[in-house]
């Protein structure tokens, strides 16, 4: 009854100090395993202060110089007797059954499993289940297994503080966890032993949470791109032997980029607006969303830098349009069509109050858009109460601010009939549908009920 009353009741929870915790030098770990992993623990440790044995299976085939001479280097069997508590178990799970003929020694041992998963899916028992299997009579703690050994030579500064823990024994975690603590490092409660299952297959999964919003920012690139390359280049060719296909490198690009970003914001406050109606339907608050709007709403962070990134390099290939060789020759012709005409001075007032107004959103879209990423870091985010992380309301103002830029740079072209070519849209047209829509749901949200 205890240990349930003691477990963190929500998973991911700070593993909580245990008194007396663990003091430089009075405790001696063992490391079974002579590896990479197992050096650059053992290096760590050493520099933290704490006293390690290292086993191996053939001691002399250790190279000399290979670890601190403040460790000591014995046998599998003499390392885990001198460890006190500790044993961390850096060998390929294949060879856990090797450790049999030690049974007797490792019992009562609190063993650290640092293994990983070969391959995602197997079906199978996690390896730290299956040394649970093997020594019944020791506790088994799933742990280190995220941090690499770079992360253990270089220190903490240089990557992942987190040291994520799970086990079926309260007290195996607390040990290891406050190892993991004199190391400088921050333990993360993660569970029972079965959460291994997951812990083991977290280094083989590449970006799991960017997959769905990388997927879909890249085909709303290739939809504004082809729409585009069909709209203004393929159909003008085709019909009246236009050639503009000199604008596929890098004009086409800078057309289909704000388009992305338009949608992909869109995309972020979208599902926040469909849950709140969802919510006034159903008449609770209490009700799980479905699956697919919560992993929607589980991926606006990834939609939202996306569409930062596409607003960052639309701001840059725009900086670069006026370096095109293409620009140069239309600003000639235009001066001497100019010239030729005896226009001394062709001033267009409302064209000028239009690009510094679509030029000055833009600039305070992407400026805030910037704000927002970088409030997505960590170490900034981190330090914001929630209170501070959404009171301000920046994501709506970009977004509006950049419906603004898109609205003020179509002025009244988007109503023309010259704008319809081969009864086709601009491109913009159809992206800013999207966020105006989000802008007029959430209008009416905020009407009093």
């Amino acid at each position: 009854m205890s240990d349930e009353m003691s477990s963190p009741l929500l998973l991911g929870a700070e593993v909580p100090d245990d008194p007396p915790a663990m003091a430089r030098g009075q405790q001696t770990v063992a490391i079974l395993g002579s590896g990479d992993f197992s050096r650059s623990l053992a290096v760590r440790l050493v520099a933290c202060g704490v006293s390690v044995v290292v086993g191996s299976r053939c001691v002399k085939r250790i190279a000399p110089g290979l670890f601190p001479d403040a460790v000591e280097l014995s046998s599998q069997e003499g390392a885990v007797v001198k460890a006190q508590r500790l044993v961390v178990l850096a060998l390929f799970p294949e060879h856990y059954p090797s450790l049999l003929g030690i049974r007797a020694a490792l019992a009562g041992k609190v063993l650290v499993d640092v293994s990983n998963a070969m391959e995602l899916g197997s079906g199978v028992s996690s390896n730290a289940e299956q040394l649970a299997e093997l020594f019944p009579e020791s506790v088994v703690v799933k742990g280190f297994n995220v941090i690499s050994a770079w992360t253990l030579q270089t220190g903490t500064q240089d990557g992942s503080r987190q040291v994520l823990l799970c086990s079926d024994s309260v007290e195996g975690k607390s040990e290891v966890a406050q190892l993991a603590r004199l190391m400088g490092f921050h333990p993360v409660d993660s569970g029972d032993l079965r959460q291994s299952r997951v812990l083991e297959t977290m280094p083989l999964r590449l970006f799991p949470s960017w997959r769905g919003p990388l997927l879909a920012t890249f085909l709303l690139f290739l939809f504004f791109y082809a729409y585009g390359f069909l709209r203004d280049l393929l159909l003008p060719y085709l019909a009246h032997g236009r050639d503009g296909f000199h604008r596929l490198a890098l004009a086409l690009p800078n057309e289909s980029l704000p388009n992305v970003a338009l949608v992909a914001l869109a995309l972020v406050y979208l599902p926040g607006l469909l849950a709140a109606w969802l919510q006034l339907w159903r008449g609770t608050k209490y009700q799980r969303f479905p699956r697919w709007l919560d992993g929607w709403l589980l991926r606006r962070k990834q939609l939202g830098l996306l569409g930062f990134l596409c607003a960052a390099l639309h701001a840059v290939y725009s900086l670069c349009l006026p370096l095109r060789t293409a620009t140069r020759h239309r600003l000639i012709n235009a001066a001497y069509s100019q010239v030729k005409a005896g226009v001394e001075e062709p001033w267009d007032e409302s064209g000028v109050w239009r690009s510094d107004l679509y030029l000055s959103c833009g600039v305070l879209a992407l400026g805030i858009l910037s704000l927002l990423a970088i409030t997505s870091l960590p170490t900034v985010g981190n330090v914001l109460t929630w209170r501070e992380f959404t009171f301000s309301g920046l994501g709506y103002t970009a977004l509006t601010l950049s419906v603004t830029h898109t609205l003020v740079f179509g002025w009244d072209f988007a109503f023309s009939p010259q704008a319809y070519e081969f009864y086709m849209p601009p491109s913009y047209v159809l992206a800013v549908a999207a966020p105006c829509a989000v802008l007029v749901c959430r209008c009416i949200l905020l009407l009093p009920c």
